[in-house]
């Protein structure tokens, strides 16, 4: 199950597009039966993600959750040591029904001051430790510098960039399965 922001969701593009997408063929190409549910919803906030995803778990009981939420908190400046609570929690909650968990951690622009940049960047790997999650340490970090692989609004990865994207998951990913 992908759980995550607009970055998961495939924003602006089409969904056969995104890298979860894309993510089912991988599977399929290694002999993995398994289903991907993307979940992902653009917008989406640690609190919003905490809220529905007691209920996801219940109806699709995962084995693997991709938790790639907490952009959104940081862009909007909102408190990072809730957005560690609800990573924590959700983590925890999917390892209470015996999946696997990938956490995949995000930067943000050095535009929103170096204290709260770091403090956000150290939340990731805090909560992994914490947690024993394994640990994507940054989404973008395959495209980050080129904007070439950004839409117009430079935030969100362009179609070109979902298999790249796809590929850094999957270094991650292929050792839960």
């Amino acid at each position: 199950m992908v759980y995550g922001d607009s970055l998961s969701a495939a924003y602006g593009l089409e969904i056969e597009q995104g890298w979860a997408w894309l993510l089912q063929d991988r599977l399929q190409d290694s002999g993995d039966d398994r289903d991907v549910i993307n979940l992902s919803v653009s917008g989406e906030t640690s609190g919003g993600g905490l809220a529905r995803l007691p209920d996801a778990l219940a109806r699709y009981q995962p084995s693997v959750l991709i938790l790639e939420l907490g952009a959104n908190d940081g862009l909007r400046g909102l408190s990072l040591q809730r957005l560690q609570r609800n990573l924590t929690t959700m983590i925890q909650a999917a390892q209470a029904i015996d999946a696997q968990v990938l956490l995949i951690g995000m930067r943000l622009p050095p535009s929103y001051g170096r204290r709260y940049v770091q403090a956000f960047e150290a939340v990731f790997p805090a909560v992994a430790e914490q947690t024993s999650a394994a640990l994507m340490p940054f989404f973008l970090e395959a495209i980050a510098l080129d904007e070439s692989l950004f839409q117009e609004d430079r935030l969100h990865p362009t179609a070109q960039a979902q298999p790249i994207l796809l590929d850094q998951v999957w270094q991650h990913l292929q050792p839960l399965l």
